[in-house]
């Protein structure tokens, strides 16, 4: 075979990130609940901002995003200079890894862990460590014990996806505690705004205090904009600094800028956001348990439910019955988790669809 261009070597072992799927169009309602989408859409003001910018689509963006980071700033009490924006939290997590991992380094996060990060640090040419979980959620103890000198990152999820666990602000301290000050703890706080949990904190602290920490957020899941992709982070100047020297110019265009401004800024959408996921989550889960399924309660807008390994009733076999059904679930075979499968919160008519396709596929 003749010579061509080759990629780089580590890419060999990644594996491309699956996102969720989308329903299969059966002739009636079809429901996805799949990806942890806001089943209300978006709110009403960042819909009317994002007609409105049809108008201005021959512009390039702001490329430092100085108003979008002046309405986060705001919104958060925070330093609008330390600051970053990306195409999603995703883009932040990849300029971190760009900016701080390298061949030779290694990074940690834990076995159940968002996919994402394994597969950033795969393409740096830097190994992963996966550390094991104690019932789903993070094991601090596991982690710090996983720490070499070749350690550059902690990976943290916090509430975790796929599993929706969470670790208490102390425990969260603890480990950044144990952490030597070289090795930089990346706390993704996608869903932390549905946490309705007194123990628990989103990190802005600890970002504030210490040099070695980022916070991450998302307007994917409670702001209902993924479709956009804008993300952000808090972080101390200097890995600001470093992000910006990766960032590519204009990263977050025009019409996300303006729409996540006006998203920011509809606080009764939110306020309607969270309220139906206050009410559905539980009902969500106890329709499940009401199956006889096992239930992975978290504290995000999704929950997991763990199916029996008896042929017939499994976990793949109920996503391709729910899929044919016209409803999307998440298989999670990908994480270690073959037994199991997420479930978003999707509208009422979606959750009771969910239910009772459920039901008819165990024979309940």
């Amino acid at each position: 075979m003749t010579d061509r261009p080759k990629p780089l070597p580590q890419l060999a072992g990644v594996n491309a990130y699956v996102p969720g799927e989308a329903p299969k169009y059966t002739g009636g309602p079809s429901y996805k609940l799949a990806s942890n989408e806001n089943p209300l859409g978006a709110s009403p003001k960042a819909k009317a901002v994002y007609a409105e910018m049809a108008a201005k689509m021959e512009i390039y963006p702001d490329g430092g995003a100085r108003d979008l980071k002046a309405a986060i700033a705001k919104k958060h009490g925070l330093d609008p200079n330390r600051l970053v924006v990306g195409a999603g939290s995703d883009e932040i997590f990849l300029m971190l890894g760009r900016a701080y991992l390298g061949p030779g380094d290694e990074s940690i996060c834990t076995l159940h862990a968002f996919a994402i990060y394994a597969i950033i640090v795969q393409q740096q040419g830097s190994k992963i460590i996966e550390v094991p979980e104690k019932n789903f959620t993070a094991d601090v103890d596991a982690i710090l014990a996983a720490v070499t000198p070749k350690t550059k990152i902690v990976w943290l999820a916090n509430p975790n996806n796929p599993t929706g666990t969470y670790l208490p602000y102390d425990e969260v301290k603890r480990l950044h505690g144990g952490l030597p000050s070289h090795v930089l703890l990346v706390l993704d706080g996608a869903y932390a705004e549905f946490v309705r949990k007194n123990d628990y904190a989103s990190g802005i602290e600890l970002v504030s205090q210490y040099e070695n920490v980022v916070m991450t957020r998302t307007f994917s899941k409670l702001y209902g904009l993924a479709g956009l992709r804008v993300g952000w982070g808090y972080a101390p100047a200097h890995v600001v600094d470093a992000i910006e020297r990766v960032r590519m110019p204009f990263n977050v265009n025009l019409t996300a800028q303006a729409v996540a401004i006006a998203a920011l800024e509809d606080e009764a959408f939110t306020e309607e956001s969270l309220a139906h996921n206050d009410r559905e989550l539980p009902r969500l889960v106890a329709g499940l348990k009401a199956l006889g399924l096992e239930v992975i309660d978290g504290v995000g807008n999704f929950c997991v439910a763990k199916f029996p390994e008896t042929k017939g009733k499994t976990a793949a076999e109920a996503l391709a019955y729910m899929k044919e059904h016209g409803v999307t679930l998440r298989g999670l075979a990908g994480y270690r988790m073959a037994n199991h499968l997420r479930i978003s919160v999707g509208t009422v008519a979606g959750n009771d669809a969910a239910l009772k396709h459920l039901a008819d596929f165990l024979g309940k």
